[in-house]
């Protein structure tokens, strides 16, 4: 028996550490769409390094776009484009799933579990 292509190639690139959490993050900004300085701090552990290259890896994938805006300052955004959506939107059953079945400790406010 053969495992499912399909099953294997979304799991090539969700496999891959920080690729959910961004698609995840990005699904809750307002449009789809954060700064990279607002992932930077709000994903944690990540480093500038990190976030730069996954982000050009979902770039390359089709699940995110780079967005520039120039005028008296350069300003670089991401938007989850309609295939990123779409990948998000199918992990929504795997978080429903992850609250009833695992265990998780969830920080509070103050940074305390």
């Amino acid at each position: 028996m053969q495992t499912c292509p399909y099953i294997e190639a979304s799991f090539q690139i969700l496999g891959k550490k920080w690729n959910g959490q961004i698609i995840h993050y990005l699904s809750l900004c307002e449009n789809h769409t954060a700064h990279f300085s607002d992932m930077k701090r709000d994903l944690n552990g990540i480093t500038p390094r990190a976030l730069s290259l996954k982000l050009s890896e979902l770039a390359t994938e089709g699940l995110v776009k780079k967005l520039v805006e120039s005028g008296t300052s350069v300003i670089i955004s991401y938007e989850l484009t309609e295939k990123g959506s779409a990948l998000a939107n199918s992990l929504k059953p795997i978080q429903e799933w992850a609250q009833k079945y695992m265990n998780v400790e969830i920080p509070t406010e103050s940074g305390e579990k």
